[in-house]
């Protein structure tokens, strides 16, 4: 009698993939967001973002509470029949071998997609809580009262339940369950469809991430190009020169200028001295100096009005820069799932590697060096003086509290989601 009720089991739990319940509660979590578009322009629904009466947004709301309840339920149905599969896909994931290329990459594939279906989920949740709060307060009333009045049948299911969970895995090893489940899904007709129509939805966000990093590379440049020439160039040229502006926006660019000239000065002496020039008498000498500082005198004019045009400029173009992001929600989510796919499908050495040429690059030894060139380049692009008691207590402080950042952002984040990686990480960074 076992033995016949594992064989029911076992082909119940053959014919039911763990990965439609997912899809079920994916679907849903599809049909609030398209409510969300359609009718909310992308916001949450709610009564303050829309201009429906009650009954159409009483409507509304029944509809999202189904589907919150569906999903609810789906995603108790998928994690009940993946508990006794996980653990051991996760260690093959990660234990990347060289021989078994293939297979891994198809793991990390799939663990991809299940991860970006359980964060969208999290997502519509989480934007719903209260009324998913309300939901499970009705829900555990209806269970508690289901539970007095049924205590006993309750208990002498689970004990059954249990003795049948006991059988099943003391007949089988729970390897071969899992080795049978991979032969169905590669039999299953359906397969194929399915991993060309995943395929194309990975392709066709891969093309959205890559065009977003462009528009957000491209847009802000050109803003700053165009309005730098056409709109704040002008402006600026004819305000300095109407008003008769200094030469000079600060103590520092007067001192580079003054330099400059008496290293001409010096360096045309020391070449009549050496005969590489014609004797120059001193009324000669002067009107060269003269006609030179006349050239510095120009050139830092226009450099303190491009400083002055820079400032503007690089405004209007970090407007552009979060308008883009402020009006392209979706794009950004799809960049953001692009990242995190790739950054998931890396190995633990890979990941280790890249935690440690950025946290070195900005707070490791050298780092010092490349903050005060930055800075020093930043301050001369805005035509602000180079304060070096302020880039020493910026280098002093700021590394410091990024370098807290990212050993609470591994302890908190990493450590949770990839242990390995971090390990690997403290390994490589000894």
């Amino acid at each position: 009698m076992q033995l016949r009720a594992f064989f029911r089991n076992a082909g119940q739990w053959l014919f039911k993939s763990p990965d439609q319940s997912l899809e079920q509660a994916y679907e849903a979590a599809l049909a609030i967001k398209k409510i969300e578009d359609d009718y909310f322009d992308g916001k949450p629904i709610a009564p303050e973002n829309s201009d429906y009466g009650d009954s159409a947004y009483r409507y509304i709301q029944g509809e999202v509470e189904r589907s919150i309840i569906l999903i609810k339920q789906r995603m108790e149905a998928f994690e009940a029949a993946r508990s006794s599969v996980s653990k051991g896909q996760q260690m093959e994931v990660r234990s990347y071998d060289d021989q078994q290329d293939e297979y891994t990459l198809d793991l990390i594939d799939q663990s991809a997609i299940i991860f970006k279906k359980l964060r969208f989920i999290d997502e519509i949740l989480g934007r719903y809580a209260d009324i998913t709060s309300q939901l499970t307060a009705l829900e555990t009333t209806s269970e508690l009262t289901e539970t007095k009045n049924n205590s006993k049948k309750a208990a002498d299911k689970t004990d059954k339940s249990r003795a049948g969970l006991a059988a099943r895995s003391s007949v089988l090893p729970r390897s071969i369950l899992r080795t049978v489940d991979r032969v169905k899904q590669d039999l299953d007709p359906k397969a194929e469809a399915d991993v060309m129509r995943s395929f194309r939805k990975s392709q066709g966000k891969t093309k959205i991430a890559l065009r977003f990093v462009l528009l957000l590379i491209i847009v802000p440049l050109l803003t700053q190009q165009l309005t730098k020439h056409f709109i704040v160039g002008p402006v600026v040229d004819y305000a300095r020169d109407t008003t008769g502006a200094e030469v000079f926006l600060n103590d520092e660019m007067e001192e580079e200028a003054l330099h400059e000239l008496q290293q001409f000065e010096e360096r045309l002496r020391f070449e009549v001295i050496l005969g590489k020039v014609a004797a120059l008498s001193e009324t000669e000498l002067e009107e060269r100096v003269l006609d030179k500082a006349l050239d510095i005198e120009e050139e830092y004019r226009e450099r303190s009005a491009d400083s002055v045009k820079n400032v503007f400029a690089d405004i209007f173009a970090v407007l552009a820069f979060s308008t883009i992001l402020s009006t392209c929600k979706r794009q950004v989510a799809t960049l953001k799932a692009f990242i995190d796919e790739i950054i998931y499908g890396l190995s633990d050495s890979a990941k280790a590697f890249i935690i440690i040429l950025f946290t070195d690059r900005s707070v490791g030894f050298h780092s010092p060096h490349g903050w005060e060139v930055l800075l020093e380049g930043m301050s001369r692009h805005l035509g602000f003086p180079a304060n070096r008691d302020f880039i020493f207590l910026f280098i002093a402080t700021f590394p410091v509290i990024l370098d807290t950042v990212f050993k609470y952002w591994i302890f908190r984040y990493l450590n949770r989601i990839s242990p390995s990686a971090v390990a690997t990480y403290k390994n490589m960074n000894e």
